[in-house]
């Protein structure tokens, strides 16, 4: 007999970045394969990378050829910034709040 896996949450603090990739991709990878889908909460991200933007990219492309679906919240200001700046926003299809500079 087998369970309906049941959607699952991550949240990632501090750095996403080449120091913390190696670590994150497997417990990325373990809620996949645990979960329906999966929602990574970014609020707490300080420092990211183009590792880190690696690695969301990776993790998109992994549940989507897995048929589950990954959504990214929370965006922090770091990560808002990185993805502006390499113009990944819209190729990660997550809604992202944009913070104002005051």
């Amino acid at each position: 007999m087998s369970t309906a896996a049941a959607p699952g949450r991550l949240e990632i603090k501090g750095e996403l970045s080449i120091f913390t990739a190696a670590e994150l991709r497997l417990q990325l990878l373990e809620a996949l394969a645990t979960c329906t889908e999966l929602e990574v909460d970014l609020a707490q991200v300080g420092e990211i990378d183009s590792a880190g933007l690696q690695l969301m990219l990776a993790a998109k492309r992994e549940a989507a050829g897995r048929n589950l679906a990954l959504l990214f919240t929370g965006h922090s200001p770091a990560v808002c910034d990185a993805l502006e700046l390499c113009k990944l926003s819209g190729q990660l299809g997550d809604p992202v709040l944009i913070h104002s500079a005051s």
